[in-house]
């Protein structure tokens, strides 16, 4: 079964587990809220699931959060039947997930002092980490899901916001 976009192969609901997570500031909720509406506004989202596996049928949703070091997501089908939990560690993706928040940093203060020659030079290293993120994501979900850069990349945004979070 090919990549092919349709109805069954997205997700359709993202929630997250905030009990092992501080009481998030007013900055991070919308920036969680904004890589959620993007990620369902649009993506490609398929957990591998054996085939007699019941229930197995997309659209999915997922549960995120943060555990021991640990990134869970709880993958259930519309009818809130789970139907896979991949657990992934975050030391592979930490250094990245660092580079991200702080050349975000970097390219939210720039924007309010720098010209826009410079801001398009901190926007472009911006997205290049943003890229190496989402392919990092595709890599650790081989064998698990699949999902294209974008969806990836948007994910990817979510884990950042949630990450940091979970770092105060």
């Amino acid at each position: 079964m090919g990549k092919q976009k349709d109805e069954y192969n997205k997700i359709i609901s993202v929630d997250i587990d905030e009990s092992n997570l501080p009481l998030p500031s007013h900055e991070a909720l919308q920036e969680r809220k904004v890589a959620i509406f993007d990620l369902l506004t649009e993506n490609f989202f398929r957990p591998i699931i054996t085939e007699d596996y019941p229930n197995n049928i997309g659209p999915y949703k997922l549960l995120i959060y943060i555990k021991d070091q640990l990134l869970v997501f709880k993958i259930s089908n519309k009818e809130d039947i789970l139907i896979r939990e991949i657990i992934l560690s975050t030391s592979p993706i930490r250094k990245v997930l660092k580079e991200y928040k702080e050349i975000c940093a970097s390219y939210y203060n720039a924007v309010k002092r720098l010209a826009p020659s410079q801001i398009e030079t901190i926007d472009m290293g911006r997205k290049a980490i943003h890229d190496e993120g989402g392919k990092i994501l595709i890599e650790r979900f081989t064998r698990k899901a699949e999902m294209d850069l974008q969806t990836a990349r948007r994910l990817f945004t979510l884990i950042t916001a949630i990450y940091f979070e979970s770092k105060k």
